[in-house]
């Protein structure tokens, strides 16, 4: 699956899953691919990010989530929207991890 989105005046693409996706255990304790949602740019804000990878449905369901404290970052919970991601970056939301991804970095 792949798309576009025009966020103001990021525009930001994403592809869901990599050649070679990375293992995390699951709560199962089977191991589950972590899905890569791929930015444009260098950074982007943790909200948009929310919305880009599915795991909020609009920025209202974002903020309740982050002040829900059911959102980590690296393992670490975070409740800040504007929280700024890097590549690399690993967003959490129950047992849905998703992986932040930039061509090249």
């Amino acid at each position: 699956m792949a798309g576009r989105i025009d966020a103001g005046d990021h525009r930001l693409s994403y592809s869901v899953g990599d050649p070679a996706p990375s293992l995390r255990p699951g709560r199962s304790g089977h191991d589950e691919p972590m899905r890569d949602v791929e930015i444009q740019d260098d950074s982007i804000r943790l909200g948009q990010f929310l919305k880009l990878a599915d795991l909020a449905a609009d920025g209202g369901d974002a903020r309740e989530l982050l002040g829900a404290g059911e959102v980590t970052v690296n393992g670490e919970p975070e409740s800040r929207r504007g929280r700024q991601l890097v590549p690399g970056d690993v967003v959490t939301v129950g047992e849905d991890g998703v992986r932040v991804f930039a061509p090249g970095a």
